[in-house]
């Protein structure tokens, strides 16, 4: 009885020693990193809208990218008259808008001259409203009273080129979905929207 247990034991504890454990990254990771400063055209309540912000991080494997990123609102666009009155503005007001947060890409075959990446970005922003006087300084009366966080989600898909080694262009399309919006005069929707945009990747890939 004795050798039976003492036979299964050593089965048992060989197919432990043999076996290996399945993991998301495996093998030998090559590490890499990349900062891209972004230019986005797009819309915020039916006016154009120029986002400018950037993007970076950890590069694994050539192909997958965690980092953060982020933009913000660039041109002055115009809110409802009724914000105006309800916040207490002596001239129209303008929407000032940024958001940021996590930034995921794939990149898929990146040694390939022209390739693509998919890319998400899951974060947060702010929206308020504001004046500019005669010296085009932004005047904000009263941030606790007319300003709101949001949620941000932007997915986006990508054709990109390899220009150097450490260089790379990156021309695609998202779109930005935005919730929580809680101003006089402005929806969710107002934020939401398509945007195209270039980026301008550095680093070692």
């Amino acid at each position: 009885m004795k050798k039976i247990i003492i036979i299964v034991c050593i089965v048992v504890f060989s197919g432990l020693s043999f076996s290996q454990e399945e993991t998301l990254l495996s093998g030998k990771i090559e590490n890499g990193g990349y900062g891209a400063p972004v230019v986005k055209f797009s819309r915020v309540k039916n006016n154009f809208a120029l986002f400018v912000g950037g993007y970076g991080g950890w590069l694994i494997n050539h192909t997958f990218l965690i980092g953060g990123g982020g933009y913000g609102l660039v041109n002055k666009i115009k809110g409802e008259q009724s914000a105006q009155y309800i916040y207490g503005y002596w001239d129209d007001v303008k929407i000032q808008f940024g958001y940021g947060g996590l930034y995921l890409e794939y990149i898929g075959n990146p040694n390939e001259l022209i390739h693509y990446s998919v890319s998400t970005l899951i974060g947060a922003g702010g929206v308020s409203y504001g004046v500019y006087n005669s010296n085009l300084y932004y005047l904000n009366t009263d941030w606790t009273r007319n300003n709101s966080s949001v949620f941000v989600l932007e997915p986006g898909i990508n054709a990109e080129l390899n220009v150097a080694k450490f260089f790379r262009i990156n021309i695609g399309a998202s779109y930005r979905f935005v919730n929580g919006v809680d101003l006089v005069g402005l929806t969710n929707s107002d934020l939401s929207g398509p945007s195209a945009g270039i980026a301008f990747k550095f680093g070692l890939f």
